[in-house]
C-alpha cells in the first residue's frame, strides 16, 4: 500500500472513531438520585430477572456439549454462582444445598429446573444417584476450574464429599468447562437496563453532590472526608457500595490502586474519586475527576480540560475496538496499536461488571499487566453484558508544568441494534467544578 494509501486508512479509522466520540455525550442536565422500588418490589423484580436467565442454562449446556450440571454448597461455604442463582430472599443456603442443571430432556423433560435438594442427613447422595441413573448424562459440569473464580466456586471439602456420594460411575463423567458460569453470570435481560440507568445517574448525583460545595471546603474538608461522606449518602440512599470510595487529589506521583489519601483539599487542586453502589443485584463503578476552583475562576485551566480530552479519546477507542467475539488481549493489542498511532501514552484495564463489580468475562489490560494478560484477557469478549471502561492517559499540564495521569471510567452496555457499546448514562467529558455557582438539585426523583 503506498505511503498515501495508508495515512488516508488512519484518517478515515480516526474520523470514524471521532463520530463515536460525538455520540456519546456529558449530561447536560444535573444528576438527580433516583428511588428505587420498595424491598418487596425488588425482591420480585430481581427473581424475575433470575428466572430469565436461568430459562437460557439448557440453551447454554447444548451449546458446552454438557448434559447436567451439578452445584453442591454448604452454609457459609457457598460456590460463587449461588448469588447468580439465588432467590432474592435467601441470604444463604441452608445445611448442605445441591443443584442439578439439565437440558429438559429424556427422563428430565418438564421436571423443575434446577431439581434442588436441602439435607443434612446425607440422603440426597442416593437420591441424586437415581435421578442421574434416570438421565444417564454422559457429562456432567462441577465449578472445579482452577483460574476462574465463576467456574471454580466449589469448596474442596464439598467436592470430596461429593465424590464420595456419588461414587466413581458419576464422577468419571464430571468435567470442568468454566465457559457455563462466565456466560450465566455476564448474561444481562432487558429489564435490568432501566433500572441501571437509574444507579448509573444516582452514581453521578453522588459525585456532583460531594465534588460541590455543599461537602467541599477548601483549607477544611480532607479527602477522606468525602470518602466518608460518600458512605453516609448511600446509607441514607438505600444502596450500599462493593469497595470503599476512594477520593484523592491527583499529582504526578499518583497511579491507579486501591487506596485514597487523605490530603485537606486545597483550591486549585485536582480531585478524584473511584467509587460505586450496589442495589438489587447490580454494581457500578466509575472514576471522575474535578478541580477545585481558585477565588476569581470561572473554570479550569485548559491543561486539565485537555487532559481529560485525551482520556475520552483513549475511550472511543476502546470502545471501536471491543467487538465480541475477540479476546480481551486481541483488543487491548489492538488499542495499543492505535494508540501509538495517535501519539497517546497511557493504559487500560477495563473490565466486566454487573452481578459483581469485578464481574464474568474478558478483561482488557490490567494495571500491572499493560500489554498481555494471562487467563482472563484471554476469554472472549460477551455481548449482552456491561463493561467498566477504565484508564488513564498522561497529558502535560502547562499551567503547572507537570504531567498528570488522567483517570476516568465509565459503564457501557451491549446494544444489539447497532453490534456495540454504548454508554449507559453518559460520560465525563467536563471536570466538575468545586465552588461553582450552578442550579443543581440534589433531590430524589420517582
Amino acid at each position: 500500500m503506498s505511503t498515501f494509501g495508508h495515512v488516508l486508512l488512519l484518517s478515515v479509522a480516526a474520523l470514524a472513531l471521532t463520530c463515536v466520540a460525538h455520540a456519546q455525550q456529558h449530561p447536560l442536565n444535573p444528576a438527580q438520585y433516583r428511588r428505587l422500588p420498595s424491598l418487596r418490589e425488588q425482591a420480585a423484580i430481581q427473581d424475575g430477572w433470575r428466572d430469565e436467565r436461568l430459562a437460557r442454562i439448557p440453551e447454554l449446556l447444548n451449546k458446552y456439549r454438557i448434559q447436567a450440571w451439578l452445584i453442591s454448597q454448604r452454609e457459609y461455604a457457598e460456590d460463587t454462582l449461588w448469588w447468580t442463582i439465588k432467590d432474592a430472599t435467601e441470604y444463604a443456603p441452608h445445611r448442605r444445598t445441591v443443584l442439578l442443571f439439565h437440558t429438559n430432556a429424556s427422563a428430565l423433560a418438564g421436571a423443575p429446573n434446577p431439581l434442588r435438594w436441602v439435607d443434612n442427613t446425607g440422603a440426597v447422595w442416593p437420591a441424586l444417584r437415581d435421578v442421574l441413573a434416570a438421565a444417564r448424562p454422559r457429562r456432567i459440569a462441577l465449578n472445579t476450574d482452577r483460574d476462574l473464580a465463576f467456574g471454580g466456586g466449589l469448596h474442596v471439602g464439598e467436592y470430596e464429599a461429593l465424590a464420595e456420594g456419588l461414587g466413581g460411575r458419576w464422577m468419571e463423567r464430571t468435567v470442568n468447562e468454566p465457559m457455563l458460569a462466565l456466560e450465566l453470570v455476564a448474561a444481562r435481560v432487558p429489564g435490568q437496563l432501566p433500572v441501571y440507568r437509574d444507579l448509573q445517574e444516582t452514581t453521578w448525583a453522588l459525585v456532583e453532590e460531594a465534588f460541590s460545595a455543599r461537602v467541599v471546603a477548601p483549607e477544611l474538608t480532607t479527602t477522606e472526608d468525602v470518602e466518608w461522606w460518600f458512605r453516609e449518602k448511600m446509607l441514607i440512599l438505600n444502596v450500599t457500595t462493593w469497595n470503599q470510595p476512594r477520593v484523592s487529589v491527583i499529582t504526578p506521583e499518583s497511579f491507579p490502586g486501591w487506596s485514597g489519601s487523605n490530603d485537606t483539599i486545597q483550591e486549585g487542586d485536582l480531585l478524584h474519586v473511584d467509587f460505586g453502589i450496589t442495589a438489587m443485584g447490580l454494581n457500578t463503578d466509575v472514576q471522575h475527576m474535578a478541580y477545585v476552583l481558585r477565588e476569581g475562576e470561572l473554570d479550569a485551566p485548559a491543561g486539565l480540560k485537555e487532559g481529560l480530552r485525551k482520556a475520552n479519546r483513549l475511550q472511543d477507542i476502546v470502545l471501536a475496538k471491543m467487538k465480541a467475539g475477540k479476546t480481551g488481549n486481541e483488543v487491548l493489542k489492538e488499542c495499543l496499536e492505535a494508540m501509538k498511532v495517535e501519539g497517546i501514552e497511557g493504559q487500560i484495564y477495563s473490565h466486566p461488571i454487573g452481578d459483581w463489580g469485578h464481574s464474568a468475562g474478558a478483561v482488557i489490560g490490567f494495571t500491572n499487566l499493560p500489554e498481555h494478560v494471562p487467563v482472563l484477557g484471554e476469554l472472549p469478549i460477551l455481548p449482552n453484558t456491561y463493561y467498566s471502561i477504565e484508564l488513564y492517559a498522561y497529558s502535560f499540564v502547562p499551567e503547572r508544568n507537570e504531567t498528570l495521569r488522567f483517570r476516568v471510567e465509565e459503564n457501557v452496555y451491549w446494544d444489539a441494534e447497532i453490534d456495540g457499546w454504548k454508554f449507559v448514562y453518559g460520560r465525563q467529558e467536563n471536570l466538575h467544578l468545586v465552588n461553582a455557582t450552578h442550579p443543581a438539585m440534589f433531590t430524589v426523583q420517582d
